[in-house]
């Protein structure tokens, strides 16, 4: 038989049909049900299965083509795309070696608004400052009209640079403008960083588990992969130092505070550690501290140790202040700094000039900060009733958390996080296995919650249904 005839559709389960079709194509494909170049059912044969109208069926292979999971082929259907995963994830050039990753992203934008994406890495818009955006966005168009069609710098709005350094004063890291670069968003950053020091070939250093979009942007460039077990107090240090006997990286990327996915924070001890390898061993870390703002009083930042000699340091608003205005920075040493505005010039000209002078407008207001002290207080109330709901249901927590909007958690019975997928979606949930933050896509028993969502009724009905939970794969 078919496995792809032989998912299960729940009409009464709330969840569209569409939905449980691509969630459960999907499944199939991951675990290797249905091979890479594997032929579907056709559409009137997998309606006919289901007992449902093609419609959905129609939909759902839309959507998986969109994703990249299945190609259409015309006049003889549609086809498992070829996936290069599992062992070949480590290496190559071919932007295949991505896709996996690239799906992974995507699939947080292709859900309808009804199902509750507790995974999500989004702060919900209704705790954003829609009012304080807005009202400063008129201000510009008044004040600065030029703004809406002009290019920005290829540095970025020195008024910006001028509030991102005085940001990074903050966090004791003492940076010239010169040493500040603004990208549209943290991700151009990395971007920035992989195309001008890596080449093909080259082997870098991640988190396990870690930032999956990081990990599809090494894999789209050729960079050998080698993951270093995340603990409660930063990364693995005994580990990296055994890993560095053998293997010679360029570079070490590591999430400092609030880390993605674990949500624990870089311990003073491993910090030290840490630049002592590098120094030891020659190979720039990657500071990426895109959850600063969460944070109320800064704990110890590599950068601020090391002054950027060893350190390339990440940042940026769009995880709290607004995902569309899309407004990252860097800050690195002069000279490669650079380097760095070089390429972006060659990738993509400049930044939003419009972004660029409204996010300096919100900080130069006090706007932000306003803002940021309410969203901290709402954040640590959710925070702290998320941990304790799942701990009653006898979820097991990594390590609980002192700030930020996630918890990195599982059910101890559990072995394969994606049991939790399949049932969460039974509740109207969709959620992103753990395999999503291991650099090579490893099984994992656990997942991560966005505890903004950790007390809607669907959630803790699923909560409590995984906890008496005993089935089999």
């Amino acid at each position: 038989m078919d496995p792809a005839t032989d998912i299960t559709i729940n009409a009464s389960s709330g969840v569209p049909m569409t939905d449980q079709l691509v969630s459960g194509i999907t499944h199939l494909i991951r675990t290797r049900q249905l091979l890479s170049g594997a032929k579907l059912p056709s559409i009137r044969a997998l309606a006919a299965s289901q007992q449902i109208s093609r419609f959905p069926v129609i939909e759902a292979y839309d959507r998986l083509s969109s994703l990249g999971m299945i190609v259409p082929r015309h006049g003889s259907g549609f086809f498992v795309a070829n996936h290069m995963g599992g062992e070949d994830a480590g290496g190559g050039s071919d932007p295949r070696l991505a896709e996996e990753e690239s799906n992974q992203i995507l699939q947080q934008f292709n859900y309808p608004g009804e199902t509750l994406k507790l995974s999500s890495g989004f702060v919900p818009e209704a705790w954003r400052d829609l009012e304080g955006i807005t009202q400063t966005v008129r201000q510009v168009m008044r004040t600065d009209p030029s703004s809406i069609v002009d290019y920005a710098m290829p540095h970025g709005d020195a008024n910006l640079r001028l509030q991102i350094q005085m940001r990074l004063a903050i966090v004791g890291v003492e940076a010239d403008v010169s040493n500040i670069i603004v990208t549209s968003g943290a991700s151009q950053g990395l971007d920035l960083i992989v195309r001008f020091m890596l080449k093909p070939g080259d082997t870098v250093l991640v988190e396990d588990p870690g930032y999956y979009n990081l990990f599809g942007l090494l894999k789209l460039q050729g960079v050998k992969i080698v993951g270093v077990p995340r603990l409660a107090n930063g990364p693995d240090v005994d580990f990296a130092e055994h890993l560095l006997k053998s293997i010679k990286p360029k570079l070490f990327f590591i999430n400092t505070v609030f880390h993605n996915p674990t949500a624990t924070n870089v311990a003073p001890q491993v910090a030290f550690k840490l630049l002592q390898l590098a120094q030891q061993h020659d190979f720039t870390i990657v500071e990426d501290d895109i959850y600063a703002d969460f944070q109320a009083t800064p704990t110890q930042r590599l950068a601020s140790l090391d002054q950027l000699d060893h350190v390339i340091y990440l940042g940026g608003l769009s995880k709290t202040l607004s995902s569309s205005l899309r407004i990252g920075y860097l800050a690195a040493k002069r000279e490669l700094v650079k380097d760095l505005v070089d390429v972006k010039v060659l990738t993509s000209l400049g930044g939003s000039r419009f972004s660029e002078c409204v996010v300096a407008a919100l900080l130069e207001r006090g706007t932000y900060r306003k803002y940021l002290e309410r969203l901290r207080r709402r954040i640590r109330d959710t925070l702290s009733t998320a941990v304790q709901r799942l701990e009653q249901h006898g979820w097991e927590v990594f390590d609980e958390p002192s700030g930020g909007n996630f918890v990195w958690t599982r059910v101890p019975h559990v072995d394969d996080s994606m049991v939790l997928v399949e049932q969460a979606l039974k509740f109207g949930i969709t959620l992103a296995p753990g395999s999503y933050y291991r650099p090579n896509g490893e099984a994992s028993p656990w997942v991560r919650i966005n505890t903004a969502h950790a007390d809607d009724p669907r959630a803790l009905r699923f909560f409590e249904h995984m906890a008496g939970y005993r089935g089999k794969r």
